[in-house]
């Protein structure tokens, strides 16, 4: 597997989370002595919340990169030692349905745990949250969004769509209060970014100061096939239900067919729970056509269950 966790010449940490088997340097053998984990709960915690999540090995190395970065500055301050300024604004690059938004708030609660932020709750807003219908008005909206964010997460999605409309467009107003209040409060939110790859390097392009501003970018491929299976098989265990090996076989098929004319409207695990829960829907008609309402039949999806209609 190739290193997934680069820096460029903007001092960025560029991640590329991909489906490659856990490296060794996501391992946690530091953290075997129970004094270390006492001491380093909150990296417990998140390693935990993360383990639920399919895939996404270099993220949970980067979250270990991250915690160790902040506990050192603070023993660092400790030692009366300087400390590298901590700006952790971030962006996400990916399709949706790939665990943005589960990430961006698994990260406020880590910040929040280690005192960085006050609160560590997230904020999701999108360009009708933050661009007005008039002058004046945009950042005046901006500015509210940025308040209740404070202490937390102020997550954006779609952030590419503030740069649409051209110079006099109000959403250039949006990100010039943004770039202002992550200036004016940097210590008291994070500001998260985030949208389709290559909308995004566009976005990037047309505004050159905000590369900068968001020291950490983390790229979110789209799930592979057996990821996606993982990922069903995990939904309908939590929710007790099961696929018969049947369902399990015309699912994977299926899958293996979408994959093969992807593009960018593909929802990955957004599109596997919209499937499931319309097939849960359909076992349930067919039980109660049928009559069946004993335990085996309750919880096993059939092949005749599986609702595979529908384009990604």
């Amino acid at each position: 597997m190739q290193q997934a966790i680069t820096r460029n010449s903007k001092s960025q940490i560029n991640v590329v989370l991909n489906s490659g088997s856990p490296s060794s340097a996501t391992k946690e053998d530091w953290l075997l002595d129970s004094k270390e984990r006492e001491k380093h709960a909150p990296l417990k915690i998140i390693q935990k919340e993360l383990g639920t999540l399919v895939g996404m090995e270099e993220l949970k190395e980067l979250i270990n990169e991250i915690y160790a970065w902040l506990y050192i500055n603070k023993c660092r301050e400790s030692a009366n030692l300087k400390t590298n300024k901590q700006v952790l604004h971030m962006m996400f690059k990916g399709n949706p349905g790939t665990g943005k938004t589960t990430v961006a708030r698994m990260i406020g609660k880590l910040f929040h745990d280690m005192n960085v932020l006050s609160k560590g709750h997230l904020i999701e807003a999108e360009r009708a949250d933050l661009v007005g219908e008039y002058i004046g008005h945009t950042a005046q909206k901006t500015r509210e969004l940025v308040k209740k964010a404070l202490g937390g997460v102020l997550f954006v999605d779609e952030a590419y769509s503030l740069a649409r409309g051209g110079e006099k467009d109000f959403g250039k107003e949006a990100i010039d209060t943004l770039v202002k209040a992550m200036e004016d409060q940097q210590n008291e939110f994070i500001l998260i970014l985030a949208g389709y790859s290559k909308e995004m390097e566009n976005f990037l392009s047309l505004n050159p100061g905000l590369p900068s501003r968001f020291p950490v970018v983390v790229s979110f491929p789209d799930y592979t096939v057996d990821q996606l299976m993982d990922i069903a098989r995990r939904m309908v265990k939590e929710r007790e239900y099961k696929l018969s090996y049947d369902a399990e076989r015309k699912l994977k098929i299926h899958l293996q067919q979408v994959r093969s004319k992807e593009g960018s409207t593909f929802s990955n695990g957004r599109y596997i729970r919209n499937l499931l829960e319309k097939s849960m829907r359909k076992q349930s008609m067919r039980l109660l056509k049928e009559g069946k309402e004993d335990r085996d039949c309750l919880v096993l999806i059939t092949e005749r269950d599986l609702h595979l209609a529908e384009t990604p």
